[in-house]
C-alpha cells in the first residue's frame, strides 16, 4: 500500500497525540468519521501503526539519568550473537539495544535513578551479559531533544 497526503496526516496527529478521538482525528484531516476509521483500521492492518502507548515522564518514574552502553562481544559467531541478545532483552532497565556498525558491536541506552543505581544494573545484569569482551559506559549529561515521532 502507498501512503497518499491524507494518511500521513493521519500518521502525523497520531504520533502527536495517540489518544485523539476518531472524530476530532477526523476533523484534524479534513475527513468523515467513518473515513477516517477505515483509514486507521488499514494503517494499523498494514503494520504503518505498529501499536499505541504512553510516554512516560522518567523523572517522575524515578529514572532520570541515562546511561549509553557500547558494548564489543568476544566474538562475531550467530550463537554469540543470539545469546547476547536474548539476555540483553531480558534486562528491564535497557530501553533500547541497537547493533551497531563500528567500533562497538552494540549501543544500549540505559535508564537509572541515578548513578549508584547505574552501578547496582551493571553489577546485576550488565556485568554477566554472555559473550561481552568489553564494555564502556557513557552518560548522558542533558537530553538536548528527544522524539519517538518518525518523519511522514
Amino acid at each position: 500500500m502507498k501512503l497518499d497526503a491524507t494518511d500521513r496526516r493521519i500518521l502525523a496527529a497520531l504520533q502527536q497525540q495517540g489518544r485523539i478521538s476518531n472524530s476530532d482525528l477526523a476533523e484534524r484531516v479534513n475527513l468523515s468519521a467513518s473515513a477516517c476509521h477505515r483509514r486507521v483500521q488499514r494503517l494499523e492492518a498494514d503494520g504503518y501503526i505498529a501499536g499505541y502507548v504512553a510516554l512516560l515522564d522518567a523523572r517522575k518514574m524515578e529514572r532520570p539519568t541515562v546511561v549509553f552502553v557500547e558494548i564489543t562481544l568476544s566474538g562475531q559467531a550467530d550463537e554469540v550473537l543470539a545469546a547476547f541478545e536474548a539476555a540483553v532483552q531480558r534486562i528491564p532497565d535497557v530501553l533500547e539495544c541497537h547493533l551497531m556498525a563500528g567500533n562497538a558491536d552494540y549501543l544500549l541506552k540505559v535508564v537509572a535513578q541515578d548513578t549508584e543505581d547505574f552501578a547496582r544494573i551493571h553489577r546485576q545484569h550488565l556485568a554477566r551479559l554472555p559473550g561481552v569482551a568489553q564494555m564502556h559506559s557513557s552518560f548522558a549529561l542533558k537530553t538536548v531533544f528527544r522524539t519517538t515521532a518518525i518523519p511522514v
